[in-house]
């Protein structure tokens, strides 16, 4: 197989170049542009950052490839899809402040920022995976898959339970609904939390199976006769339904890597990644800890899994920040995502991504 071409730059400027513009010269360079946009809707996938937390990519980033993508004709969007976890991004409505609370609103980035999975996390399209082992369709948010393009726009930074978060992560966690989500965490089926639950019934009237019952003052779910889809926690108003994130984590990676590949598959597709801000844990957290590494640079090119390959080698071999999580681990014989979450191993997503065609494993890094 031929090697894909993955294109870097540093974060080094001059006073004829700052790194908006050397962003937007990287993804032309890297063939951004050979992409027909003229009128077509463009999602630019990317994390608005969980309140509290200052390692998202600044929305001055999203701006440069948003108006790049305007030059070429294209009408972009920025998107993310709801979370399953209780936070500031669990609804499309909290969603948006939390955007608009980062910077992202369109005089900042140039473009409007639409959720992928709608109002409650539910609005979502099937897509069936090519090749899937593990996932027959995935739940992809509804207006990610109205798209014609999809571009990538990662902060790539370590991940607690998949090694690290880049391309794979940001196109396959970040596009499913909050029931693809739980496909990808969960092995079983949501349960109650007796302690929240007020039994207003809203689990009853979504679900199309029959497996919320009340019981006394409260709800259950009927595991023998619940299909796992989740709706029913996008739409508890307390929080009252949850999932068991009991998937292990390299099966996590592999779901993760197919439902990348039902976001990619059929259209075009771009994939940025930026290495900075190098947290140790996702930027789903409220908060962000010491990078691990100093900052390495901007990366570019087709193929989201070359993409992650590539920046993974470059953390691996960057120095460590001293005074990081990193610096203080005490785990041997592991490379630096294996040395901060030990259980994890960021290779099963590049191997099963290469697998099901996905991208390749195989790269070369051409420097501008």
């Amino acid at each position: 197989m031929e090697k894909s071409k993955v294109y870097f730059t540093n974060f080094r400027t001059s006073n004829r170049e700052n790194q908006q513009q050397k962003l937007a010269r990287l993804i032309l360079t890297a063939g951004m542009d050979q992409i027909d946009f003229t009128n077509k809707f463009v999602a630019i996938k990317m994390h608005f950052g969980e309140p509290g937390n200052l390692a998202y990519l600044r929305p001055n980033y999203a701006k440069t490839v948003a108006d790049v993508v305007k030059s070429l004709g294209g009408k972009p969007f920025l998107t993310d899809c709801n979370t399953l976890y209780v936070g500031g991004r669990k609804n499309a409505l909290d969603h948006l402040d939390s955007a608009f609370e980062n910077g992202f609103f369109p005089l900042a980035t140039g473009c409007h920022v639409i959720i992928g999975d709608g109002i409650k996390g539910t609005d979502d399209v099937e897509v069936p995976v090519e090749g899937g082992e593990y996932i027959e369709k995935a739940k992809i948010g509804r207006a990610v898959m109205d798209a014609d393009v999809i571009i990538s726009l990662n902060h790539f930074k370590g991940h607690e339970n998949t090694g690290f978060g880049g391309a794979i992560k940001n196109l396959g966690m970040g596009c499913g609904s909050r029931a693809g989500k739980m496909e990808m965490h969960n092995a079983g089926k949501p349960h109650v939390i007796p302690e929240r639950c007020v039994g207003c019934g809203s689990c009853v009237k979504i679900c199309a199976h029959d497996a919320p019952t009340r019981q006394g003052k409260k709800m259950t779910i009927d595991q023998d006769k619940c299909v796992g889809c989740g709706r029913c926690i996008g739409v508890c108003p307390v929080d009252a339904i949850a999932t068991n994130y009991d998937e292990a984590f390299d099966i996590l990676n592999c779901k993760m890597a197919e439902y990348a590949k039902a976001v990619v598959a059929g259209r075009p597709h771009f994939h940025i990644s930026l290495v900075m801000d190098v947290s140790p844990f996702c930027d789903c957290h409220s908060e962000n800890d010491v990078p691990i590494v100093p900052d390495i640079g901007m990366f570019a090119s087709f193929d989201p899994v070359a993409l992650d390959l590539a920046c993974a080698e470059a953390v691996n071999s960057a120095q460590v920040n001293a005074g990081s999580l990193l610096a203080e681990s005490t785990v041997t014989g592991r490379d630096h995502f294996g040395s901060v979450t030990p259980a994890t191993d960021w290779r099963s997503q590049i191997a099963h991504g290469k697998k099901i065609g996905l991208g390749n494993d195989s790269y070369e890094l051409i420097t501008i």
